[in-house]
């Protein structure tokens, strides 16, 4: 349990020191700042497609940190160590999936505070955004890891995954997006898929992982 710790504070420290952790939250808010140039200044507008939009400016900034997750590690030979000393790969990708949804998580839900004040989104919809997001980011975060060790050992991997992740999180999109309406119906879908994805990306994760180091 102390090594699994270790290995959690290990990358969040490292995100946040690398700078890593800011890049998705630089994008986000950038995203959130360029749609109103692009659709004019309609408040009513603003206010009905914001929640929306910041569903799928949170797709978008999951792609940034993918190719920092596992592929930096497998190269200095971190992860060697680490299972040389009796980890196995499902363990350390599960402490690398609790990690990035750390780094990558609350940042971009602090940052929906802004961004609804710049999309001027009503109280209600930014309520039921944040808590679609509290449950779909998990989601978000597995699918950025599982993508990221299965293409850390090949070229052009940035572009790759972009690829594999965006129709892979189109649940998550469809159901956190109808989650705005004000339904409980898609909230409990876009948990079942969110905790399918977190069950699953540990052992996609660590299967890749076995097999790069073969």
């Amino acid at each position: 349990m102390g090594a699994f710790r270790s290995l959690i504070l290990r990358d969040v420290r490292r995100a946040w020191i690398g700078g890593g952790a800011l890049l998705p939250v630089a994008f986000f808010l950038l995203v959130a700042i360029l749609f109103p140039f692009a659709v004019g200044p309609d408040a009513a507008l603003l206010a009905r497609v914001g929640g929306g939009v910041l569903w799928a400016a949170t797709l978008l900034a999951a792609l940034i940190p993918v190719e920092r997750l596992v592929a930096p590690d497998l190269a200095s030979g971190v992860i060697d160590q680490l299972l040389v000393r009796g980890q196995s790969a499902a363990t350390i990708a599960l402490a690398k999936l609790v990690a990035h949804w750390l780094s990558f998580a609350p940042p971009i839900l602090i940052a929906v505070l802004l961004a609804a004040a710049l999309l001027d989104l009503p109280h209600d919809t930014l309520i039921r955004v944040e808590i679609g997001l509290l449950i779909g980011t998990p989601g978000l975060a597995a699918l950025a890891l599982a993508v990221g060790a299965l293409t850390a050992t090949l070229r052009g991997a940035g572009a790759l995954a972009g690829l594999l992740i965006l129709p892979l999180a189109i649940p998550l999109l469809i159901f956190g997006a109808g989650s705005l309406d004000g339904g409980t119906g898609a909230l409990k879908l876009l948990a079942a898929v969110s905790l399918l994805l977190v069950a699953g990306a540990p052992l996609v994760a660590g299967a890749a992982i076995r097999a790069s180091l073969d």
